[in-house]
């Protein structure tokens, strides 16, 4: 596990998935991230690549051949090495091996990095195409599960979510089969950009917003206290918890570069929708950011 530390926030991250663990701050002692206990989920923040969600049947077809991606791909159950590290900033980085070129088709280079800015952390994301003379297409995203301020399981709510933009409905993308799209879009209604998280907000899965509908999304107690931010570029967000009867004690917040199939797609990998596309030797840069507030 590595420590980084500035004088508002500890922040700690495992080699594993090089994955965002804990988010501690110091004032007061109040942790922000989920501990992954295994009775909701066992994750705190994995690293969605080199797809984001499930690919239908769990394959994937290039180029005549076709490969098996389970949801999320490998990257979150592979071992990082750290090739940085400061008081304040450190980094992993993952390369392609014969494992994985047995599930995706292309030689890459994954870094990870953290970055303490007062009470900001800012999470980067490099992806290099080491595949010779070869295009890579890949999606990359965010997981990470945040506390709920405050949890009673026996409220009627945990708080709510909101967006920047305040609009008051948003199109959004509905899980079906499979882990897969849907082929009926929704609405969610949100009077002035806020949801009430209730314990049937997440009945039918994630919540997707496409189209960067959102550039951030806002946590807020049941007391109208903003406690965390997460602000972002990406074109696709996904929201989620589990759906119990009882509430589970957090919220994901999920910045996509990508999303998963749409039922029955049985077209090429490059080119599904939200699809990233690096030519050999090049790179592709994206961050995002936690505000505690």
């Amino acid at each position: 596990m590595e420590i980084i530390e500035n004088d508002y926030l500890q922040v700690k991250v495992q080699e594993h998935g090089a994955e965002l663990c804990s988010i501690v701050r110091k004032s007061d002692g109040k942790e922000f991230l989920w501990q992954a206990d295994a009775r909701y989920w066992k994750r705190h923040s994995p690293v969605l690549f080199p797809i984001v969600g499930a690919l239908w049947k769990n394959e994937m077809r290039q180029d005549d051949a076709k490969y098996h991606l389970t949801q999320h791909g490998f990257a979150r159950d592979m071992d990082f090495t750290v090739v940085h590290k400061t008081a304040t900033e450190v980094s992993f980085i993952l390369h392609s091996d014969e494992n994985t070129l047995t599930k995706y088709p292309y030689e890459f280079e994954l870094e990870i990095s953290y970055r303490l800015i007062d009470e900001t952390i800012k999470v980067m994301w490099q992806v290099r195409n080491l595949s010779g003379n070869t295009d890579m297409h890949f999606q990359i995203g965010a997981h990470p599960a945040f506390n709920f301020m405050d949890y009673d399981a026996d409220a009627e709510n945990q708080g709510y979510i909101k967006f920047d933009n305040s609009a008051d409905t948003y199109k959004i993308s509905v899980i079906g089969q499979k882990g897969c799209l849907n082929t009926t879009n929704g609405t969610l209604t949100a009077p002035d950009g806020s949801v009430e998280i209730t314990r049937h907000t997440f009945d039918s899965d994630a919540i997707i917003l496409e189209n960067r509908q959102v550039q951030s999304v806002t946590l807020i107690s049941r007391n109208y206290e903003p406690y965390l931010r997460v602000a972002f570029n990406a074109p696709v967000v996904g929201l989620w918890s589990p759906a119990r009867d009882s509430f589970a004690p957090f919220v994901c917040i999920e910045p996509w570069y990508g999303r998963c199939d749409r039922e029955n797609y049985e077209g090429e990998f490059s080119d599904k929708e939200w699809m990233q596309h690096l030519k050999p030797g090049s790179q592709f840069n994206a961050e995002y950011l936690i505000d505690i507030l």
